[in-house]
């Protein structure tokens, strides 16, 4: 799969959230990049980069005061070849796109990884 055809998934699955999160959005960039860089997963204590699909780096909507201005925007990177050399077909790439993109764009509004998992969304 080309570049160009994962970024298109991944617009799909922003353009899948729904509206009234999809709109609440808030200084957000979300981007494709072929791997974590190390900082990324030392930072998770990943020992792989195939081990991480997408990462949120940022200030959740939850945990910004009146003092988050003027900032470059937070970001979610979708981590490419890990998400390729986990699916065999277009479809479970498509899903797994889904999936990552919905878990990142979560931390964005302040969802940790335990209740993501308490409510089966891991």
């Amino acid at each position: 799969m080309t570049n160009e055809q994962f970024e298109i998934l991944v617009d799909e699955a922003v353009a899948a959230i729904p509206a009234r999160f999809r709109n609440a959005i808030d200084n957000l960039a979300i981007v494709v990049e072929e791997f974590p860089d190390a900082w990324t997963l030392q930072s998770v204590g990943a020992s792989s980069p195939y081990n991480l699909l997408g990462f949120y780096h940022g200030v959740p909507l939850t945990q910004r005061t009146q003092n988050y201005a003027n900032v470059a925007p937070d970001r979610i990177s979708i981590y490419r070849q890990p998400i390729l050399a986990q699916c065999r077909t277009e479809s479970e790439i498509r899903a797994m796109v889904m999936r990552v993109v919905h878990h990142e764009i979560a931390h964005h509004f302040g969802i940790d990884d335990d209740r993501l998992m308490e409510i089966g969304a891991y």
